[in-house]
């Protein structure tokens, strides 16, 4: 260990870098992690101390750091060329990638258009949505719908149909408004109910809002199976399939946003599939390249490719492009993280991973603090409260969440809370006694905590 080296990389990080949504203040008290390597479903940080990835570095990682297969074709592509614009040209990876795609997508997405990261994929969908309708003479249908809870991306049009206050409240006058329907929180359901005897009562306001605003909007988007940002919320069966239906018998575009849960998070490729939903856009990113590279997909159905063609001076063209739009090196390292998923039956090794899961979590339902658990897949959140009888939220300056997370990191397990929810998302590649350490760290994590915060209760009384 260069203890000399650890103290100038943290000097230099403080002087220097920016982190996404941290509060810099507050960075620059502590003491930052910095990840040098990785191994498997193992980070290294500067000082050589292994930690479990257990949000797969934010949800991208799939078959583990330093995947040889996925090392292999980057160097391979490299040595070939790095990238090659697309506007006016094609390449080989991007090519092949397309094929693949539409070969494991849901049936009727033929077109590919590609960009960088999840935001991009979401706001091309939209910008696809409505331009479409445009040039189908359908001039009024300009507006969109989407779900209390959403989020969708960072960029404008993103942030428009997402619905996260501390996200996008500072920017509320830059932003197009958008219709917004409840999504099934069971846990604190937003129409009072209980399922399943409510019959998922909810989807009454979304058809409410399509039944007397279809003639205007463009487009619904959702999170298929499970809203990330709002805390890992489980929408019960049948609900997805539900909202496809509405919009598909009023005319309306259907946006599945997958760029979380595409990939095999929920235990098969796409969220959409356990309900045999086929969307008019599907977007894609975070896993497409097993966690490698920035790439990003959105995906759609020959009905929409075909409004958009036209001779040159008609303009009905996608205006619309990155820099590093369909980049061999993303494009490569996706296919070879394609060709593990067939090689090592990905999907198939992972239905007693998932039971595993659901058996550790309902373990933890015992904890004082815990007032819920939700999973699909190798997805989980935990969310913890102040009081289970009434479900009381911890206040945000306790924060909870983040102090379990960061106790977590003693026992080498790097996890990230969202809130008062603590969030488990692995590699897919994770094993079953990996997932039992992880698990019995954040059940005595937890446990811990509240045992710290019941005696801090009883010497302020």
């Amino acid at each position: 260990m260069d203890l000399k080296r650890n103290k100038l990389l943290e000097k230099l990080d403080k002087k220097h870098l920016w982190h996404p949504f941290t509060q810099m203040k507050e960075w620059e008290r502590g003491t930052p992690l910095i990840i040098e390597r990785g191994e498997g479903n193992y980070l290294i940080d500067t000082s050589g101390r292994k930690y479990l990835d257990g949000v797969s570095s934010l949800w991208v990682n799939v078959h583990g750091h330093r995947k040889k297969e996925i090392d292999n074709a980057i160097k391979a592509q490299i040595d070939k060329i790095s990238h090659s614009t697309l506007l006016g040209l094609g390449n080989v990876p991007s090519t092949t990638l397309a094929k693949e795609l539409v070969r494991i997508a849901p049936a009727g997405l033929t077109k590919v258009f590609y960009s960088d990261n999840g935001s991009t994929a979401v706001e091309i969908a939209l910008k696809m949505a409505f331009q479409y309708w445009k040039q189908k003479s359908e001039a009024k249908k300009t507006k969109f719908i989407s779900f209390v809870g959403a989020y969708h991306g960072d960029t404008f049009g993103s942030m428009s149909v997402g619905e996260i206050d501390i996200f996008v409240e500072k920017y509320t006058p830059l932003l197009f408004k958008a219709y917004k329907a409840p999504y099934p929180y069971c846990y604190r359901c937003p129409v009072g109910m209980a399922y399943p005897s409510c019959k998922i009562a909810c989807i009454e306001k979304f058809e409410e809002i399509v039944q007397r605003h279809c003639h205007e909007i463009a487009a619904c988007i959702i999170e298929p199976l499970v809203q990330g940002a709002a805390g890992m919320i489980v929408s019960p069966p049948g609900f997805l399939k539900r909202v496809r239906q509405l919009c598909a018998r009023h005319d309306i575009l259907f946006i599945a946003d997958e760029v979380a849960t595409g990939f095999g998070r929920t235990g098969k490729m796409f969220a959409c599939e356990h309900e045999g939903v086929t969307p008019d856009f599907l977007c894609l990113a975070k896993g497409i390249t097993g966690g490698y590279l920035p790439l990003a997909a959105t995906l759609t159905t020959e009905k929409i490719y075909r409004a958009f063609l036209g001779e040159y001076e008609e303009l009905k063209q996608f205006f619309h492009g990155h820099t590093y739009t369909g980049n061999p090196l993303g494009c490569a390292a996706a296919l070879a993280s394609l060709r593990i998923f067939k090689k090592e039956k990905t999907l198939q090794r992972l239905k007693p991973k998932i039971k595993l899961l659901t058996d550790l979590l309902a373990d933890l339902k015992a904890l004082a603090h815990v007032g819920d658990t939700r999973q699909k897949g190798l997805i989980a959140g935990i969310e913890l409260v102040m009081d289970k009888k009434t479900k009381k939220p911890y206040p945000m300056e306790q924060r909870i969440g983040r102090k379990v997370c960061t106790e977590a990191r003693k026992y080498g397990l790097i996890i990230r809370p969202l809130g008062n929810v603590i969030v488990i998302m692995p590699p897919l590649s994770i094993t079953t006694a990996e997932i039992k350490r992880m698990m019995d760290t954040v059940y005595n994590c937890i446990d811990g905590y509240s045992a710290m915060a019941k005696e801090d209760t009883k010497t302020a009384e």
